[in-house]
């Protein structure tokens, strides 16, 4: 709630000077890489289709109408119309906005960095995250990297493709008393991995998750693991127990990528969520052609407070939550 007396910033001078020397080293290691920064809308007449992410809107008129304006969960629609219209490797530091709790490590206003490298895979950007953060702390850094089902394995004791449903609904009640009625395979596996390997993961490296189930894959093209598994080319970077990043070996087949956004936008009737408008100049840039590319969001907030130790996403950010 507002209050006239809450003026003061949640980070100290310390903090706000080491936010700004890790953003000019961003901004240095994209430079010496021949990768262009740019600066996408923060605002836009359509969304994302994604079910699990709800977003902020901004209402206004045009012309005597009324006029629904979207707050950017991400820059990665506008970032890909770039790159069909020609733009080369590219990169943006900046504001997104979510319609989420605001808790220790989540706040409805946060800073990404999202760069997309034409040419790379998964495989390529993942070795480019650690040559950034090796550059951000000074030494070298090599993540580990398990597939979703060796960490699965490891951690839960189940292999996610080939468990039944009865077992992971089981399994699912014995950690977290929730499961039993849930036929969801997804809602299953997710629930599984946030409780008891999320936690477990990239505590003394980080570590890449890779070859997520294909149901999972959202705008990742999809593949076969070595077990004739269907897959996604996407990993997500865990660092002491905390997503820090989620890339994709970029989904280009412009009917493909319409046809997941029908599914979301149907999930979400299912469900009764707001309708919101989806952005579908994404399927008319892809129809265009979109470059072979890799792409990654790295949520900056979050490398700052393990970078510094801090407890609370608020003590790495000028103005957060209340004081905003």
């Amino acid at each position: 709630m507002y209050s006239k007396d809450v003026w003061q910033p949640t980070a100290d001078l310390n903090a706000l000077k080491f936010r700004a020397a890790v953003f000019h080293k961003i901004r240095a290691f994209f430079y010496q890489r021949d990768v262009l920064e740019v600066d996408t809308p923060c605002l836009s007449l359509g969304s994302i289709s994604d079910p699990h992410i709800e977003v902020l809107t901004s209402q206004t008129r045009t012309l005597g109408q009324e006029v629904t304006y979207y707050l950017q969960t991400s820059p990665e629609y506008a970032m890909k119309r770039l790159l069909a219209a020609g733009a080369p490797s590219i990169y943006q530091l900046g504001k997104v906005f979510r319609a989420e709790e605001i808790g220790r490590r989540h706040g409805i206003e946060f800073t990404m960095l999202e760069w997309y490298r034409l040419g790379f895979d998964h495989w390529q950007l993942m070795s480019e995250m650690d040559d950034l953060l090796s550059e951000l702390m000074g030494q070298n850094i090599t993540s580990e990297r398990l597939s979703y089902a060796e960490a699965f394995v490891r951690h839960v004791g189940l292999n996610p493709f080939t468990a039944s449903l009865e077992a992971l609904q089981q399994t699912c009640h014995q950690h977290t008393g929730y499961g039993l009625d849930e036929t969801d395979r997804d809602t299953l596996l997710e629930l599984l991995f946030a409780t008891l390997v999320e936690p477990n993961i990239g505590q003394d490296v980080p570590c890449f998750i890779h070859a997520y189930p294909a149901s999972q894959a959202a705008l990742a093209r999809q593949q076969q693991d070595e077990q004739g598994n269907a897959t996604a080319a996407r990993f997500e970077w865990y660092w002491r127990g905390m997503e820090l990043a989620n890339g994709y070996f970029e989904l280009t087949d412009a009917t493909e990528q319409q046809q997941r956004m029908q599914n979301e936008m149907a999930e979400r009737a299912e469900n009764d969520q707001v309708w919101r408008q989806a952005d579908e100049r994404l399927i008319s840039a892809l129809k265009q052609g979109l470059p072979e590319c890799a792409g990654v969001a790295l949520g900056v907030d979050r490398l700052l407070m393990l970078l510094q130790n801090k407890a609370h996403i608020d003590q790495v950010m000028p103005f957060a939550g209340a004081h905003a």
